[in-house]
């Protein structure tokens, strides 16, 4: 059999869709599984990107589309970073691609070259650092610890800096500690940039919309104008609009940068589909009280598992003020055995076992570069993270010594 590349040698399958898969594997085989892995909106698409994109169909708007997106929905992202943002790209500087994970794989194949490094603070998102090596880079994590809030500190980011870095990666708010900058912090990171003329900076954005209490949402362009030549600002349709079958991300950013991604995606995939771009044109167009809607009901799920969990003696929980999701501390549970008579060695080892003995599927700390700790989202039903918090709490204090 003919060898596989060897750029796949480093790159893993995804810990969250790992988990996911087996919980979808249980399901099949009858076993009651509840599952907290999946960083999925469980609400319904908007009726009116629905209505939008069967117009679409039935008006014939069905051939191969642009690659950088139509005309109506680049007009359409141009107008949601303006209103959103206050950040006025041209037509020109806006880009789409299948999802916003593609568009940050087209920004990392077109300017990494081998050894290039990107810092990314950790806990991270999964595929930032396996998109890096893919693409031939060298991901360089910075830890953000929890008692800062699971933030960077621009003198651990300065000293996180070579002349081989390339990139510096943000994501607020942020996968998977639900932690959101402050324009204060932001403006701090900024500073230290611009004493980094030659680095490009990624802002993912695709929680936006996903922000509680008295959080407000900047990106770093928009607090920074300077750097406006060197921010890719990331963002979709996804987790804002429950839109995630479609795939649908989208950027601005410097026109060299734009032009460069928009090669790879020739290569790599072409346009997205037309009736997916009518969908997005609907949804960034139309109302917007639902956006906030949505956010309310999360906050209410947040604030039920916080509770929740916090309340089981040894869990330790940073209260997120965005996306969907809970990091929580397990140290405390470190070297204990479970009822089963598993030894709990690490945080993969409580979250197997936590599936195992109470069917509930979370994702290990270690899969996002930072233990000892369990991801789970609330995007899901208050029925199902009631029994998802039960189960948890039954686990942890089965628990013996």
């Amino acid at each position: 059999m003919p060898d596989i590349a060897n750029r796949l040698t480093n790159v893993a399958i995804s810990a969250s869709v790992a988990m996911t898969q087996k919980a979808r594997e249980l399901s099949a085989e009858g076993v009651h599984v509840v599952t907290l892995s999946t960083g999925e909106p469980d609400f319904p698409t908007p009726d009116h990107a629905i209505a939008a994109a069967h117009a679409a169909a039935l008006a014939g708007d069905t051939r191969y589309p642009p690659v950088d997106g139509t005309p109506a929905l680049r007009a359409a992202i141009q107008r949601k970073f303006r209103r959103d943002n206050h950040l006025d790209y041209p037509l020109s500087q806006i880009l789409t691609a299948g999802g916003a994970k593609q568009i940050i794989f087209n920004a990392m194949m077109a300017t990494i070259n081998a050894g290039d490094e990107v810092i990314i603070p950790s806990p991270s998102w999964i595929s930032y650092a396996d998109i890096v090596k893919f693409a031939g880079g060298v991901p360089v994590p910075v830890a953000c610890l929890q008692e800062n809030g699971f933030k960077p500190r621009p003198d651990d980011l300065q000293a996180a800096i070579t002349p081989r870095t390339k990139w510096l990666l943000l994501n607020y708010p942020g996968n998977p500690t639900g932690a959101v900058a402050t324009r204060a912090e932001l403006l701090a990171i900024a500073e230290l940039m611009l004493h980094h003329p030659d680095i490009w900076i990624m802002t993912d954005d695709i929680y936006e919309h996903l922000i509680y209490d008295d959080a407000t949402f900047y990106t770093l362009a928009e607090v920074e104008p300077r750097l406006l030549d060197r921010v890719l600002t990331v963002n979709g349709i996804s987790k804002a609009w429950a839109m995630t079958g479609w795939r649908l991300g989208f950027c601005g950013g410097p026109e060299p940068l734009i032009k460069a991604m928009s090669n790879v995606n020739t290569q790599n995939s072409g346009g997205i589909s037309t009736l997916t771009q009518a969908a997005a044109v609907a949804v960034l167009d139309g109302p917007q009280e639902l956006l906030k809607e949505r956010a309310a009901i999360y906050r209410q799920r947040r604030d039920y598992v916080l509770e929740r969990l916090t309340s089981v003696d040894g869990l330790l929980c940073h209260r997120p003020q965005g996306a969907f999701y809970l990091f929580v501390n397990i140290a405390a549970f470190t070297g204990k055995t479970t009822a089963g008579g598993r030894k709990i060695g690490n945080d993969t080892d409580f979250v197997m076992a936590l599936l195992e003995e109470q069917q509930v599927v979370t994702v290990q700390g270690a899969a996002y570069g930072m233990s000892p700790f369990f991801r789970l989202s609330y995007a899901t039903s208050l029925d199902i993270l009631q029994e998802g918090c039960n189960r948890i709490a039954a686990f942890c204090q089965g628990m013996r010594d």
